[in-house]
């Protein structure tokens, strides 16, 4: 057992492209973590909304409590039941995965159209199925929730103090939004894993992680700037891609918790 690979962070983001929550402990199931980006906003057309065109999105914080998930926005909240949903079926697309979602409610979708300036909806996929995503690197298919691809996203703590060293505005791992942070020895090994497991669950990394321009929101205050993609440009681009962290699935469900031991 390694006693350098340890679990430094955990986070989960209910809503795609919202802020995240930090946790101590997380139930890691076959679409991901509990809760992690069950939820996400469509437009009028029914296609997904994401940070990238509207950065604001950064600024609604949610919080988990007694079955309800709260959000923040400045100084308004509001509140949706974990388990609420309307019962007609939307499909819409998560990039080339077809999707079938549900609205949460006429109120929750009101508010997010009040505050973002724009209609749209705030919709949940509701069971294992209702998106499934292709491997192009394993030939396989996984069921996934409504994250860009992949369940799990695991970024090393060398991988960002090496990024950092090179920037003269230092940025903190919330820049590419990880599900699990891991103390390693050397940058970017996280790459080059194979299995591993920690607590209960056994991982695969599938590939590392090819990043957009999202990255570059400050989620401080939703401000787009030119760090730190372009200095990633310069010493992390494979096949026209930019990578930083590494996609991963889960093999059975079960809880990890931060300071648990990663073991190969």
């Amino acid at each position: 057992m390694s006693t350098v690979h340890v679990v430094k962070e955990i986070y989960i983001y209910p809503i795609k492209s919202l802020a995240g929550i930090s946790c101590q402990t997380a139930l890691a199931e076959e679409m991901g973590f509990e809760n992690d980006r069950r939820w996400m906003l469509l437009d009028a057309e029914n296609k997904m909304i994401t940070q990238r065109e509207h950065r604001l999105m950064s600024q609604f914080y949610p919080q988990i409590s007694d079955g309800k998930i709260s959000l923040i926005y400045k100084d308004h909240t509001h509140e949706f039941f974990i388990e609420e949903h309307l019962d007609y079926k939307i499909e819409t697309d998560v990039w080339d995965d077809i999707s079938e979602v549900f609205e949460v409610n006429k109120t929750t979708s009101k508010w997010f159209s009040q505050h973002l300036g724009f209609e749209c909806k705030l919709v949940k996929i509701t069971k294992i199925g209702d998106r499934k995503h292709e491997s192009s690197t394993l030939k396989e298919t996984f069921n996934v929730s409504l994250a860009d691809g992949y369940p799990y996203l695991v970024v090393g703590t060398e991988s960002m103090d090496f990024l950092n060293e090179k920037l003269a505005d230092k940025v903190t791992v919330l820049r590419f939004r990880p599900n699990i942070v891991v103390s390693t020895q050397n940058a970017h090994e996280e790459d080059d894993y194979d299995t591993f497991k920690i607590g209960e669950v056994q991982f695969k990394n599938i590939k590392p992680c090819g990043r957009c321009i999202m990255v570059n929101n400050d989620p401080q205050n939703g401000k787009l700037k030119k760090e730190p993609l372009k200095t990633l440009s310069k010493y992390r681009v494979v096949d026209n891609s930019v990578l930083f962290g590494t996609n991963v699935v889960s093999l059975n469900s079960g809880i990890i918790s931060v300071g648990d031991a990663v073991i190969f």
